[in-house]
């Protein structure tokens, strides 16, 4: 894992997002330049800028605030990365041309998610990788899901079955955020009970949109104490992979 130091700018995540990157991390190819990534719904960049280091990379989302912050940031790390903003189905063409296609807390933001992961498996190359994460246990759809505009939340199996359906093999899927998840949950939902009234009237577009700025650290200071604070975490949820407050999963396009 690249640290976050003065001279690799590295923009700062949050603590749930530590621990989602603890598992994507090591489900990602070797850093490769001639690899080329897309993420999908790439928010503010967080992820982005780490797949920039290692990869050829563009991100997409519908949010133009979020997509320029993630331009500056994807900037300071490759020159050649890009991010655009848009639809993915409208702004990056179905050329089967991509090694990884990313799409980090989207597929719970779409209505119709077996579109969606037909759309981005068309995007990949075949042998290439789709690499997702969602939160966790349908059972748990609470004021937070509300407010940020999730339709839904998955199931281990039920997620690991809707990559199946859209042809996609050698699916795995794991949960993440076991212990510590379960606190930044409860905090998350006691906020969302007093934004309700300001979420009501709001678009499901509108809600998903302003989620990817929602509870992100802007200092680097706090990004640091947020990775050291949670390191004995990301260490512990490696325990409870089939329990957590979130799923990561990765499924790979079967060859020609």
């Amino acid at each position: 894992m690249t640290p976050v130091t003065d001279s690799t700018p590295l923009p700062p995540l949050s603590l749930n997002a530590w621990l989602r990157w603890d598992l994507v991390e090591r489900l990602l190819p070797a850093p490769d330049p001639s690899l080329r990534v897309l993420e999908v719904g790439c928010g503010q960049g967080g992820f982005g800028a780490r797949l920039a280091q290692r990869y050829t990379y563009l991100g997409v989302d519908a949010d133009a605030p979020a997509v320029e912050v993630a331009q500056q940031r994807v900037s300071l790390v490759s020159p050649t990365a890009r991010v655009v903003a848009g639809d993915v189905a409208e702004v990056v063409p179905p050329d089967p041309v991509y090694d990884l296609v990313c799409a980090f807390e989207v597929l719970e933001h779409i209505e119709d998610d077996a579109a969606a992961l037909r759309t981005w498996t068309e995007r990949l190359r075949p042998g290439g990788m789709l690499l997702l994460s969602t939160p966790a246990d349908a059972s748990r759809l609470g004021p937070w899901d509300e407010i940020v505009g999730h339709y839904r939340r998955y199931d281990l199996d039920g997620l690991a079955e809707d990559l199946l359906a859209v042809g996609l093999v050698d699916v795995r899927v794991t949960g993440f955020g076991a212990p510590l998840g379960y606190l930044l949950e409860t905090g998350r939902n006691a906020v969302a009970r007093r934004r309700q009234s300001t979420a009501a009237g709001r678009s499901m577009a509108e809600r998903t949109g302003s989620s990817g700025r929602t509870l992100q650290p802007s200092r680097r200071a706090a990004g640091v104490a947020m990775q050291v604070a949670s390191l004995p975490f990301r260490r512990v949820q490696r325990l409870f992979p089939r329990t957590g407050t979130g799923l990561v999963a990765g499924a790979v396009k079967p060859p020609a």
